[in-house]
């Protein structure tokens, strides 16, 4: 398998759970409670599975091997991609401030949990449209299949050191649980 196609397969699981925050927030907006324990899986699913194993096999892998074909890392799509990770990290250091503070009695928080999971979820849709539509292709192109078959070796160690096996197959118990519940 390639090792972008590997990252495409990350981005179907992520766009799920997009769907399912931006149902949270729709729900939300009309007065609906929230369940905050799986607001919180929510949270927990995007900063490990999306941020720390996906992010860090583009940030430690993906992005350098491209950089080794020519492609720059403080200016254009590497640089592109790397701002629109930080800026995620900040919507969902936002939302997780948000919740917590719903949690300890700020009903007021309801309207930051809804603006950071709205701005979240165009962020990262965008985001992955232009990954795999754009940069994935232009990876394609330059990187062969051996090193794309190491660079996939490379993932499996990330996924495994950052989440461990039994934790990638628990997220995806919590995908299918909360898209039964909400989509």
């Amino acid at each position: 398998m390639k090792a972008t196609q590997q990252l495409k397969e990350d981005h179907e699981s992520i766009l799920i759970m997009i769907s399912v925050l931006e149902k949270i927030s729709a729900d939300l907006e009309k007065g609906k409670e929230l369940n905050t324990e799986e607001c919180s899986s929510v949270i927990d699913f995007i900063k490990t599975f999306a941020d720390k194993s996906h992010h860090g096999k583009e940030e430690e892998h993906l992005f350098p091997a491209m950089e080794n074909h020519g492609f720059g890392h403080d200016s254009g799509p590497i640089a592109v991609m790397l701002d629109e990770h930080e800026m995620g990290r900040s919507y969902i250091r936002g939302l997780n401030s948000a919740l917590n503070d719903f949690k300890d009695g700020n009903k007021e928080a309801v309207k930051d949990i809804i603006s950071n999971s709205r701005e979240y979820a165009f962020l990262l849709r965008n985001h992955i449209d232009k990954e795999n539509n754009i940069l994935f292709e232009m990876a394609d192109k330059v990187i062969d299949e051996k090193e794309q078959e190491t660079l996939y070796n490379a993932f499996v160690k990330i996924e495994e050191e950052r989440m461990g096996s039994a934790k990638h197959e628990e997220y995806l118990k919590l995908l299918n649980h909360l898209k039964s519940i909400y989509l």
